[in-house]
C-alpha cells in the first residue's frame, strides 16, 4: 500500500527517537564506557543523524564517539533492501552530548507572538481564555 501523500501517511519520528530513546542511552550507558575511556561507535540512519543538531567532527585519532551512517537501498537485481554504510562521523563523546541535549532558544519575540496568536484565534472563536492577552511586560 502506497501511502505517500496521503494526510496520515506515517513518517518516522526522528525527534522522538534522539530525545527519548537515543540520549538516555547515550548518557546512561556511554556515560560509563566514556568513564572508562573507552571508544564508542553509534549506527544510526542517515536521515535519523541528519535531524541531529550540527555535531563539531574531530580527527578518528582524536575521537571517542564513531558515528557510523547508513542507508537503506532498494537492490532491484534481488528485490531486497541492503544495508549501506555512507560514512562515518568522528565527534568527542562529550562535545556531541552536550551539543545534542541542550536545546535552543529561539527569539523570544517570535515565541510571544506565536502564544498571542492562539490566544487571539480563541477569542476570536467566542471561547476566549481566562487571559486573552500577553501584554504583560514581564514576559519579554
Amino acid at each position: 500500500m502506497n501511502w505517500r501523500g496521503q494526510q496520515y501517511w506515517p513518517r518516522p519520528d526522528y525527534l522522538s527517537s534522539s530525545r527519548k530513546r537515543l540520549m538516555p542511552q547515550l548518557l546512561y550507558k556511554g556515560g560509563i564506557l566514556a568513564g572508562w575511556g573507552k571508544k564508542q561507535a553509534v549506527a544510526v540512519q542517515r536521515p535519523f543523524f541528519d535531524t541531529l543538531p550540527e555535531l563539531e567532527e574531530v580527527s578518528p585519532a582524536q575521537a571517542d564517539l564513531a558515528w557510523m551512517l547508513y542507508d537503506i537501498e532498494l537492490d532491484p537485481a534481488q528485490n531486497r533492501y541492503q544495508l549501506v554504510h555512507s560514512g562515518t562521523v568522528y565527534t568527542s563523546f562529550d562535545a556531541a552530548v552536550r551539543r545534542i541535549t541542550t536545546a535552543e532558544a529561539g527569539p523570544i519575540d517570535f515565541f510571544v507572538a506565536q502564544l498571542q496568536e492562539k490566544l487571539d484565534q480563541q477569542v476570536e472563536s467566542g471561547n476566549p481564555p481566562d487571559a486573552p492577552t500577553l501584554a504583560d511586560p514581564g514576559l519579554t
